[in-house]
């Protein structure tokens, strides 16, 4: 049943609580990724390439444990176990950031931080699936991503402030990013209480057999085909960070491109949630991609301050407009019992996109600049559209109709 359009979503206590234990990681977790590609690059003397190769790298780390993950969820009575277990482990990467002189040491930091991204990923998504009624759901995850994102551009603000009181040094500002992430790991802990999953909704199945992958059922694994292929115009956000300091940014100032970006993302995810669940999520899904590709060519076209930030901007909203929409899918269309499974999978395949698509994206800066950066992007944006066109009357078929 849809809820009425005049009425607010009631959600459950446990998916708020989530929701600022994601908020507090990301202002850790973004207070250091506003500022690493530049100090890889200014001060490391890191080649663009070298940025993409990192971000990709650990992305994919992150994607990979998530498929484990998720299938060790769906086994287990209580997902927190795994949830808490994933952000402690990367509260603990945190003061490594501010210790590292080399870029090896940048990368095993980064590495680990991104194993706790991945253990943490797949059973939260599953945890916020198990604890929101269907009618909600889409309110419910456009939330969590919402408060995510609040905390992504809380995070640079105070880079930005740190920067100007310590007198833009890096390794000291890297220091205060484990003060929200242990106040992350308490939250968890003491506030979100997870009810029992009984004995009947538990998947004792053989890890990834052929027969429990194909009870993902053929709708999730057509989306999972657009995502991987939307993910491969969507390399990382380093890349604006590298652009806006093209344009004329300075030091001081280059966290305020999360800033922006993440204003936008959290303002369009939460009524995009909502949206989705008074009419079709995948309307929601073509328009977060008609939105990157706007972003492409913006950033793409424009040398000045003032494009690089309608770029970014643009970015954030199709940022709102897609992933939480995309987790709201993937739990409408797998079962109960192998949700973190459905969950895992999408960020294994998806993960793997995007390392692909920040190798590439720093090789092609490396070769031809940031305009041959993002006009690929702006390809494959396009790309992936005519896909989510072309293959949207299979996810908008009844559910029985696989």
């Amino acid at each position: 049943m849809k809820p009425s359009p005049y009425e607010l979503p009631t959600i459950p206590k446990g998916v708020w609580a989530l929701g600022f234990v994601s908020l507090l990681m990301d202002v850790s977790s973004e207070l250091i990724h506003a500022l690493l590609p530049v100090y890889l690059v200014v001060v490391l003397g890191s080649s663009m390439l070298a940025v993409g190769v990192l971000e990709g790298v650990a992305e994919a780390t992150a994607a990979i444990t998530k498929v484990f993950s998720g299938v060790f969820s769906d086994r287990m009575a209580k997902r927190k176990t795994l949830v808490l277990t994933g952000y402690g482990l990367a509260a603990l990467t945190k003061p490594v950031f501010a210790l590292a002189t080399t870029v090896s040491w940048l990368v095993g930091a980064r590495f680990v931080d991104r194993i706790g991204k991945g253990i943490r990923g797949a059973p939260r998504d599953a945890l916020i699936a198990d604890l929101s009624p269907e009618s909600i759901r889409g309110a419910s995850f456009g939330l969590r991503q919402s408060l995510d994102t609040v905390g992504a551009f809380l995070g640079p603000c105070l880079a930005v402030v740190l920067m100007w009181w310590t007198a833009d040094d890096i390794p000291l500002v890297f220091w205060f990013a484990s003060i929200p992430a242990v106040l992350a790991v308490c939250l968890l802990f003491f506030g979100v209480q997870e009810p029992e999953r009984p004995q009947s909704v538990l998947n004792h199945e053989r890890l990834f057999s052929r027969g429990q992958l194909q009870q993902l059922g053929a709708k999730f694994w057509w989306l999972t085909a657009v995502a991987a292929v939307f993910t491969l115009a969507r390399f990382s956000e380093a890349f604006l960070i590298l652009k806006t300091q093209a344009a004329g940014l300075t030091l001081t100032l280059i966290p305020l491109v999360l800033v922006v970006m993440n204003v936008a993302y959290a303002l369009a995810a939460y009524p995009a949630g909502v949206l989705s669940d008074r009419g079709d999520r995948t309307w929601l899904l073509v328009a977060g991609l008609i939105l990157l590709i706007a972003a492409d060519a913006t950033l793409a076209f424009t040398s000045g301050l003032v494009g690089a930030a309608l770029g970014v901007i643009l970015w954030g909203l199709h940022m709102g407009f897609t992933q939480g929409i995309i987790a709201a899918l993937i739990a409408d269309l797998v079962p109960a019992r192998l949700r973190g499974t459905g969950f895992g999978v999408l960020n294994m395949l998806t993960g793997f996109a995007l390392l692909v698509a920040s190798v590439f994206a720093g090789l092609l800066w490396d070769l031809g600049g940031y305009r041959l950066t993002f006009l690929s992007g702006g390809v494959l944006a396009t790309l992936a559209l005519v896909g989510m066109l072309v293959l949207r009357g299979k996810l908008t078929a009844p559910l029985g109709s696989d």
